[in-house]
């Protein structure tokens, strides 16, 4: 077998991280037919379908190794540039960082992270979202360097740090207490009461439900997926849901929203994987989430 070219490397990152053969054109400048090119060529190489030619483009099986390769080799040859030109403040150019965090972490204490890495180290974030619980399918997949996740058990080829636990409380606007909830949080009441979920992934509310009453319920659901909508929905009374606390207390101090059980929450333990690499800006970026975390998190 040949050996792997870095450009046709670089080609493969680009078409999954932009979701698209133009796409990666317009990151290369180069035309969408060489990009098509050097991906037939590297498949030819590998004697294996890399990309699955879907919207967006998917990393095949085969493909995902190569992908994390490419990836790395990205960071690795920019760091060491960078050190090569005897400063790390950018000058071979800005340091692409794919990341992955759950929507929840985005809205509150994640992006004063990114905040904390040092602008000398000239990065730009990537930052993709999804449910804490399938985050470290990116970084399986190779398509980001770090992830927020709820996962314990690290990926393989990837370190995990525990962050802390996001806690979360069930809220509802004083009307749908009043209709819905007169008696409290009966399990019949559960069952019929309108139940506000993020998206499909989500099962925060759905854990809140089976501890209160030890059963798995099957109230009528609204998906709703963005953190200010989601909150928006349940002021205006169309349904009730868990929202993280530090979301929650403006809420809850003015009167808009009420606790349905004050004494119970749910809290969701979030882990930080990254690769194992020996990178100036991985690890920067390491410490300013946790340090951020710290505060943020319990």
């Amino acid at each position: 077998m040949e050996g792997l070219d870095t450009i046709q490397l670089r080609t493969l990152a680009a078409v999954v991280g932009e979701g698209s053969f133009e796409g990666a054109a317009r990151v290369l400048h180069v035309t969408p037919s060489a990009v098509s090119q050097r991906i037939r060529a590297l498949e030819e190489i590998v004697g294996q379908v890399l990309v699955r030619r879907s919207r967006p483009c998917q990393a095949t099986g085969a493909g995902q190794p190569l992908l994390r390769l490419a990836v790395q080799l990205t960071l690795l040859e920019r760091e060491a540039l960078a050190e090569a030109c005897g400063s790390v403040d950018g000058a071979a150019g800005p340091t692409r960082v794919p990341v992955v965090v759950n929507a929840d972490s985005l809205a509150t204490w994640f992006v004063p992270a990114l905040a904390r890495v040092p602008a000398a180290l000239a990065v730009c974030f990537d930052v993709r979202q999804d449910d804490q619980d399938h985050t470290a399918e990116l970084l399986r997949d190779g398509a980001v360097l770090a992830a927020v996740t709820a996962q314990r058990e690290p990926v393989q080829g990837c370190r995990v740090r525990p962050l802390g636990a996001m806690r979360y409380r069930a809220l509802a606007a004083p009307a749908l207490v009043a209709r819905w909830f007169p008696d409290g949080l009966a399990a019949e009441a559960l069952a019929t009461a309108p139940m506000l979920v993020f998206d499909r992934k989500d099962q925060v509310q759905h854990r809140f439900v089976r501890a209160v009453t030890g059963r798995d319920l099957d109230p009528p659901v609204h998906h709703v997926p963005s953190v200010p909508a989601f909150s928006e929905a349940i002021r205006c009374g169309l349904a009730w849901g868990l929202v993280p606390e530090r979301l929650a207390e403006a809420d809850l101090a003015s009167g808009a929203c009420v606790d349905l059980d004050p004494g119970r929450h749910i809290d969701v333990p979030l882990y930080w994987q990254h690769w194992r690499l020996e990178s100036q800006v991985l690890g920067a970026l390491t410490d300013a989430v946790r340090a951020e975390a710290a505060v943020a998190l319990r």
